[in-house]
């Protein structure tokens, strides 16, 4: 028997090896994908199967296409990252959450606030800040940092006994840059204005990929977004979002790339609805 067993144990451990590097070359040589769906929302496959959804308000943003209204259209959820608390983020997230029984991570104040008003269960609503890093499928899956974004974040919340509005905290505003399995580094700003730390973010977490605001009034207009582009970040792609949903967001993509003049071949110009293999 300990015969059969040496025998046995060295060829099974050996079948485990070349199976663990067979899935493991499918993970590194699978894609990212990125699904845009208007404004800042976005829906994330990586190269190992997970889904992620970014700042999702589709059901009532009128640029989200009709075949995403329905939330079941997504398909299956694996995670979903909300970067502040204004309803153009956080619309859909909630429901998003609960229906596929999976997390919802955001700023850490405007987590508690969720959990304190009944929003979200605790299990569902777990806090984390800027320059925390998480590892929400274990080690050697995605890995998710929030990062800095200049902007503000209110949480409002229509109380079920009064019927009315309330403005409760919302945190501090992140963006995130997320790492996929096979190295490819997603950074999406949130809602921000420019600052000069982009310029740190670039050099230490050098993203491939920014998913980058360009509307103006309360983000980046397109020139500050190209200057970010150009002189901070330095990714190999830039996806221009959160312009065009209501009139004060007047930045264009044609205005990004006319900015970004020498660089406007990084720019990819996606229609909500349309995605992107990388």
């Amino acid at each position: 028997m300990r015969t059969f067993l040496s025998r046995l144990i060295p060829s099974t451990l050996a079948a485990l090896v070349f199976l663990g590097s067979s899935l493991s070359a499918v993970a590194q040589s699978g894609k990212t994908e990125v699904l845009w769906l208007g404004q800042a929302a976005v829906r994330i496959t990586t190269p190992g199967g997970k889904v992620i959804v970014i700042d999702p308000w589709l059901r009532t943003n009128p640029k989200t296409p009709a075949s995403f209204k329905n939330l079941e259209a997504l398909g299956k959820v694996d995670l979903v990252l909300v970067t502040h608390g204004h309803f153009d983020h956080i619309a859909d997230a909630p429901d998003l959450a609960k229906m596929h029984k999976v997390p919802l991570y955001g700023p850490a104040g405007l987590n508690q606030t969720l959990t304190t008003l009944g929003v979200l269960p605790m299990d569902q609503s777990p806090r984390f800040g800027k320059g925390g890093t998480i590892l929400p499928f274990g080690p050697g899956g995605v890995k998710i940092t929030a990062t800095r974004a200049e902007h503000s974040s209110e949480y409002v919340w229509k109380n079920p006994a009064t019927n009315k509005d309330e403005v409760h905290v919302g945190g501090e505003p992140v963006g995130f840059i997320v790492e996929m399995e096979n190295g490819f580094k997603v950074y999406h700003m949130g809602d921000t204005g420019l600052f000069g730390d982009m310029k740190f973010i670039g050099e230490y977490y050098k993203p491939d990929l920014v998913l980058i605001p360009i509307g103006g009034h309360f983000v980046m207009s397109p020139a500050d977004a190209a200057y970010a582009v150009k002189n901070y970040l330095k990714p190999r792609y830039a996806l221009p979002i959160h312009y065009g949903t209501i009139p004060v967001l007047r930045g264009t993509p044609e205005e990004f790339a006319a900015s970004l003049g020498s660089d406007a071949n990084k720019m990819l110009k996606v229609q909500p609805g349309e995605k992107v293999d990388f």
